[in-house]
């Protein structure tokens, strides 16, 4: 009966992105722990994702079985990243510790809007305020 709303492209949209988001934590406590690794590269989560992410969502293929299994978090290499060091490692503490605060508040937010909506529905539900 409450599994529609679970499904829903909302909920399944909010589900991926903390989904990524758990995964790109993971990365970036990997990212600082090797941070003087000598040879280490950098690795995020994989950048197609949001385009995956957002053309599932536009084609409201994000709550079927062939939406959920294109749009899955990995993480890879980061390509981008400029080696900073002779030895080749291309961690910057600095960035990863931005990242790491970015992503906490983005995660936040996201579970915030979820909590926010399940409380609506109880109180829509048991008709009372807690």
């Amino acid at each position: 009966m409450i599994d529609p709303i679970f499904q829903s492209d909302t909920m399944q949209l909010a589900r991926k992105f903390l989904d990524a988001s758990a995964l790109r934590q993971d990365a970036i406590a990997a990212n600082l722990a090797n941070a003087e690794t000598p040879g280490y590269h950098r690795v995020d989560v994989s950048t197609d994702f949001a385009a995956k992410l957002k053309a599932s969502w536009e084609t409201g293929q994000l709550g079927t079985a062939t939406g959920d299994a294109a749009v899955v978090p990995t993480i890879t290499e980061d390509k981008n990243a400029r080696a900073v060091r002779t030895d080749g490692n291309n961690v910057e503490i600095e960035h990863e510790l931005m990242a790491m605060d970015r992503n906490s508040v983005e995660y936040q937010y996201v579970s915030d809007v979820v909590t926010h909506n399940l409380k609506q529905l109880k109180m829509a539900i048991s008709g009372t305020v807690s």
